[in-house]
């Protein structure tokens, strides 16, 4: 019997049967997905083959292929693997510019692994009714900034209801993943896109500070007009998973185009005579935080230093 996994709690995975039942399941055996070491080899998101039991429980057996997934390196064990989702039709990085901070490394770190497992983002900037002048200001400035790279950019305030409609458009029918750092509003904005789910929120002290997990495990919940939200956990940080140092610029896409202009067909954008993506930052065409971006993801050698 196949399904669709839609809520993972750790050791149980509950599957959503083709014929709509939902059955608790445990993974078969040894079960390891080829070439990924992944602290959770089955994620939200993925079609599998389930065998039941008389308990009225059952074993997944078989993964199918996945089309794309979201991926990030364990918080606790460097060395292996998250995957958030998988599946995925779009995703929504909630960013909120302050209560709390939502750095450019990490959204450019999220867009960047995003790019490489081929997951459309829109970039939601939310609780734009607590910003001040020269909040708002730095906030319209990235907006610029990610639009022109080619990242639609919303602003939203989950709270009071504003831009909400824009977003219902785009989620009607599709799997659409919910990310960004714990208290950015994202159970909030669920609640406002479904009212009936009603989602744990954190305090209403939380909204203007640093937020807590609300949100334990990864769900996905059904849209009444079809479709899937697929609502995760908070992460602090993004440490990105198996790229080698030559392709990371592939998945910037600005300074993918210029890399066609360079000197050297293997330059990497460091310090190469005749760089244009260098030349293009001293000029302004390549924003200088982007860049900044790019170069902490070059030296992920150091594991330690962007897990925190």
């Amino acid at each position: 019997m196949n399904g669709l996994v839609i809520k993972n709690t750790g050791s149980w995975y509950l599957v959503r049967t083709d014929d709509g039942r939902d059955i608790e399941c445990k993974i078969k055996g040894n079960f390891r997905l080829k070439g990924i070491r992944s602290t959770n080899p089955i994620a939200v998101g993925d079609r599998v083959s389930i065998i039941e039991n008389n308990e009225g429980t059952a074993f997944i057996s078989e993964i199918e292929d996945r089309k794309n997934y979201i991926i990030r390196r364990s918080s606790n064990l460097s060395k292996q693997s998250h995957i958030i989702a998988s599946n995925i039709d779009l995703c929504f990085l909630i960013v909120t510019i302050n209560h709390p901070v939502t750095s450019t490394v990490f959204i450019d770190r999220f867009l960047a692994s995003a790019e490489a497992y081929r997951v459309p983002v829109n970039l939601i900037f939310n609780k734009t009714d607590i910003y001040s002048e020269e909040e708002t200001e730095y906030m319209d400035a990235l907006i610029s900034m990610y639009d022109y790279i080619g990242y639609p950019s919303i602003k939203i305030s989950a709270l009071h209801k504003e831009g909400i409609s824009a977003l219902q458009d785009l989620i009607k029918g599709k799997t659409t993943l919910f990310s960004g750092h714990s208290g950015v509003g994202k159970s909030t904005l669920i609640n406002t896109l479904i009212p009936h789910v009603e989602l744990k929120t954190g305090a209403i002290s939380d909204y203007h500070g640093k937020g807590m997990h609300t949100t334990t495990f990864s769900e996905m919940i059904e849209l009444p007009e079809g479709g899937f939200i697929i609502d995760t956990p908070g992460i602090k940080g993004f440490g990105t998973v198996s790229m080698e140092k030559t392709e990371i610029f592939h998945y910037f896409p600005e300074i993918f185009k210029l890399s066609a202009d360079c000197r050297f067909n293997n330059c990497i954008h460091i310090n190469e005579p005749g760089c244009a993506v260098l030349e293009a930052v001293e000029n302004h065409y390549i924003s200088e935080s982007r860049y900044k971006s790019y170069l902490s993801m070059m030296e992920e050698e150091d594991e330690e230093k962007y897990r925190k």
